[in-house]
């Protein structure tokens, strides 16, 4: 099965469709699949609901999504860095869905793993918990959480093969590996691609049978959330 494409708009024809929802890895602007976002940002699709731990910043990443409206709700865990995701919220023109970063972890692994839904502490007692079953385990209250299936995944990866097993480079590992599995339909954008059997099979953080369509996405300029800067000191 051939699964590099060219660019991102071919790897991603016929898979985008209005009301539709995305899982995105990523972490801020760690790991996040630059150039899928473009091209989603492109094509025009709107209503978009999209599971991610945040929306990037403004004008970056998913950012990019939010300023095209592309968007009509997000399920994340962090949002305080996107003025305009801000916006759209307090305006009532984004639908939110908050969510514990390691319940959507989990949520997105659940999803992957065919498991419906699980029990967390996580949120009892907070508005997360508002709206949903609660269960007594051992004298000790439990929110029931769904698990998530997405319509696409969209990851951002390291090094990959031409079959599509895949490794992260550190910290970009995040919300990549179980956003991969959360979808029957995983596209990846990678800063390299090898030969089969170039890899160590025990270095490999995401087996190619989950990823469908590949690309590479290099070179990438690097940017920063913040940049600090400490104050030079007088001579």
């Amino acid at each position: 099965m051939q699964k590099l494409y060219p660019n991102a708009a071919a790897a991603l024809d016929g898979l985008l469709h209005d009301g539709m929802t995305i899982c995105a890895g990523g972490f801020g602007l760690c790991g996040i699949p630059e150039r899928l976002i473009d091209a989603i940002r492109d094509s025009g699709v709107k209503d978009l609901t999209i599971a991610s731990n945040n929306a990037g910043i403004d004008g970056e990443g998913l950012g990019k999504l939010l300023r095209t409206r592309q968007v009509k709700k997000m399920i994340s865990s962090y949002v305080g860095e996107n003025k305009e995701f801000e916006r759209q919220f307090l305006a009532g023109e984004l639908e939110v869905e908050f969510c514990p970063q390691g319940t959507l972890a989990e949520r997105c692994r659940a999803g992957g793993a065919g498991i419906p839904g699980f029990y967390t502490k996580t949120g009892v007692g907070t508005k997360v918990a508002e709206g949903k079953e609660v269960k007594v385990f051992d004298g000790q209250e439990y929110i029931l959480e769904r698990g998530i299936v997405a319509d696409l995944s969209i990851i951002k990866g390291w090094k990959a093969d031409e079959m599509g097993n895949l490794i992260f480079r550190k910290t970009a590992r995040n919300f990549n590996q179980p956003m991969a599995t959360a979808s029957h339909m995983c596209v990846a954008e990678v800063e390299e691609v090898v030969t089969v059997g170039s890899l160590d099979p025990d270095h490999i953080h995401l087996p190619g049978i989950y990823v469908k369509r590949m690309i590479v996405g290099s070179p990438y300029d690097k940017k920063i959330e913040f940049r600090t800067v400490r104050a030079r000191e007088e001579a």
